[in-house]
């Protein structure tokens, strides 16, 4: 288990998928949400950020062994998120892993090839899923001197500035096919990515 906890970000308001939620889709028997955070939980400790109560997401959660951090301002955007499961993490907490609650495709071992990295490449601050080809994605290790500026991020950006603003401190992680990337956003998506596994069956 790793000192290294993971903030799964689940506060979203899955503003394209038509009225359904994103997150409460079935992926291999249970909600998105569930499998995410099972996932993580076999890595480290896991602060999922929902929105405020209530809400089918805490149902999904029922049972795991994780920390919920309600987040009033969600529909702020992701940021909002950000900030408040970074000031919760414990005082001496090393690094953070950012992961997103809707990549269906990502494994437990593309999170713990992740934190390795984190051993490996000591210089860095910030270590980051990429697809195999090269593209950064997800999941998003954060040093712990970069919290007060992932503290001070708003809106719907996400922590892209922070990344942006230290180039030279980014060490990109591949991970099988495209999983660091793909996130599932709308019906037509989740359609063809259904299809897609049906078909590899």
């Amino acid at each position: 288990m790793s000192e290294i906890p993971i903030i799964l970000l689940a506060a979203g308001q899955s503003s394209r998928m038509g009225g359904t939620d994103k997150l409460m889709q079935e992926v291999d028997g249970m909600p998105l949400l569930c499998r995410a955070a099972g996932i993580a939980r076999q890595v480290g400790p896991v602060f999922v950020a929902l929105p405020p109560q209530p809400h089918p997401r805490y149902g999904a959660l029922s049972g795991l062994d994780v920390e919920i951090i309600e987040v009033p301002d969600a529909a702020e955007g992701m940021n909002a998120s950000l900030r408040r499961a970074i000031a919760a993490l414990p005082e001496q907490t090393p690094a953070a892993m950012i992961l997103l609650a809707d990549l269906p495709d990502l494994t437990e071992e593309d999170l713990r090839t992740t934190l390795q990295a984190v051993s490996k490449f000591p210089a860095c601050k910030i270590w980051r899923g990429a697809t195999e080809d090269g593209k950064p994605g997800h999941p998003v290790i954060f040093h712990r001197s970069l919290f007060p500026e992932l503290k001070t991020l708003t809106g719907d950006t996400g922590a892209h500035s922070v990344t942006r603003r230290h180039p030279e401190n980014v060490h990109l992680v591949p991970l099988p096919g495209q999983r660091a990337r793909l996130d599932l956003d709308t019906p037509a998506d989740w359609q063809d990515w259904r299809n897609r596994k049906k078909a590899h069956e």
